[in-house]
């Protein structure tokens, strides 16, 4: 069962919105920047992160960036395929996301074949729209595809509902 949207306005501190999944309970965010400067502090606690929208899976709109405005940085969230839906067309929307913060841990083969994929993106076209993020063949990373590494590690939030400004 696909459940795009439950409800149609809710509130998540001072942001209402469209709520996805379970919404939005936890009442203090925890700025971006914190998690990805001390993110050892974090992993495997709730967290609520507020920011806007840069970018969403367009296949399935399984994973969405927020970004804080203020400094640029930014963090996957990761929503369960299938149970909840990002709307593509949310990209650029103010939101308010939690869930279990994580810490992907990958294999060195997984490091190069990202590297490898930069490089040749960086040297190609982007793919086309809906054209899947993980290739047969490629090591698979369930973390949102292109997210973000720091060091051999992706730092995400496994989603289990937000709040989208319409």
């Amino acid at each position: 069962m696909v459940v795009l949207a439950v409800a149609g306005l809710a509130a998540a501190g001072d942001l209402v919105g469209t709520v996805y999944g379970d919404g939005v309970t936890i009442a203090e965010a925890t700025p971006i920047t914190t998690l990805l400067s001390k993110p050892e502090g974090f992993v495997g606690q709730k967290v609520r992160v507020e920011g806007v929208i840069t970018g969403v899976c367009e296949k399935r709109g399984c994973w969405m960036q927020l970004t804080d405005p203020d400094s640029g940085q930014g963090v996957r969230i990761k929503v369960e395929d299938g149970v909840i839906v990002i709307p593509y067309e949310s990209m650029g929307h103010r939101a308010a996301a939690q869930g279990v913060f994580e810490a992907v841990k990958l294999t060195p083969e997984q490091v190069a074949a990202r590297a490898a994929a930069a490089k040749e993106a960086a040297a190609h076209a982007a793919p086309a729209a809906g054209e899947p993020c993980e290739k047969p063949g490629e090591p698979a990373v369930k973390a949102g595809c292109d997210a973000p590494v720091q060091n051999d590690t992706i730092y995400l939030v496994r989603g289990t509902g937000a709040v989208i400004q319409s």
